[in-house]
């Protein structure tokens, strides 16, 4: 019998201790599937051993978040059952709006980048940090998810790998090199949450996108899942289809679906709004759905 394996990759920033923040995400996560079918939620309450935090963060920032402040917020968000007409009005506000199309702009002509505001640069240079491999810290946070992810594999567990923001950037990375340089068989499945895969700033960079055809891509992808909230500038291009749809091409995927309007991630905290957060994207029932149908199938 076959054992069904979530594998979660955070996105950037420091993070809580690795017992913190993934009974945090399980937490939400069961919120989110729960409010999709009561059912596969009461199944998935006891399955905590089989859900996988690649806690990647300490390696590249030296330092844990204290998360105490942000508990009250993600109790508010679970108390929550959508978004507000507020939440609704922020997520498309102008400001919103302008810093999506200088990102545009910037993604087109990176000489553009140090024209952005300081986070937005400050950001780039994060990214820069793990596309150039500084101190080995890229190759080190794949070798993180290798571990946890190729003995699965070669078990033939059933797996479902979410991508949260550049966690999204290293699933994909490390998938390459599992499938091109360690050459393990196999075939997962991906759910990618406010992912900057569709940005020509990043793709170009992945791994393998120096090659041609088939040695481009990673070939361990049964379905490619990419979900994107409004507001969200981070998902600056949502369209992964148009993007990768070579994959599709060459047969390498069965299906990569982008679900990309309606969908808000409501978490708020004294900051306001943040369409981004990934607490927010796991309590969303549109997760919610499609772990629960990858959980029943």
């Amino acid at each position: 019998m076959t054992i069904k394996q979530i594998i979660f990759v955070p996105g950037k920033n420091p993070k809580a201790k690795p017992e913190q923040h993934s009974e945090l995400l399980w937490r939400t996560l069961v919120e989110g599937v729960r409010r999709a079918d009561d059912a596969v939620a009461d199944k998935l309450q006891a399955s905590y051993a089989q859900f996988h935090l690649i806690g990647w963060n300490y390696i590249y920032y030296h330092v844990y978040k204290d998360i105490t402040s942000d508990i009250p917020w993600i109790d508010a968000m679970i108390n929550k059952h959508g978004p507000t007409v507020q939440d609704i009005r922020e997520a498309h506000s102008w400001k919103l709006r302008i810093d999506r199309l200088m990102l545009t702009l910037a993604d087109h002509v990176p000489l553009l980048i140090h024209l952005l505001p300081e986070k937005a640069r400050s950001t780039a240079q994060e990214i820069d940090r793990y596309f150039n491999n500084t101190d080995d810290v890229a190759s080190k946070i794949r070798g993180l998810l290798k571990q946890t992810m190729i003995p699965m594999l070669e078990r033939r567990d059933e797996i479902l790998l979410i991508g949260h923001s550049l966690g999204a950037v290293i699933a994909y990375d490390t998938l390459w090199e599992i499938s091109h340089k360690e050459c393990v068989t196999g075939k997962i499945d991906f759910l990618t949450l406010g992912s900057p895969l569709g940005m020509h700033y990043i793709k170009r960079r992945l791994l393998g996108m120096s090659g041609h055809g088939e040695n481009n891509y990673p070939n361990l992808i049964r379905r490619w899942i990419n979900l994107s909230a409004e507001g969200d500038v981070t998902a600056l291009n949502r369209n992964l289809n148009e993007g990768f749809h070579e994959m599709l091409e060459l047969g390498l995927v069965e299906t990569i679906e982008d679900h990309s309007h309606g969908i808000y991630n409501f978490f708020r905290s004294d900051a306001g709004l943040n369409c981004h957060r990934s607490y927010g994207y796991m309590v969303n029932p549109a997760v919610g759905s499609i772990i629960a149908d990858w959980w029943k199938h």
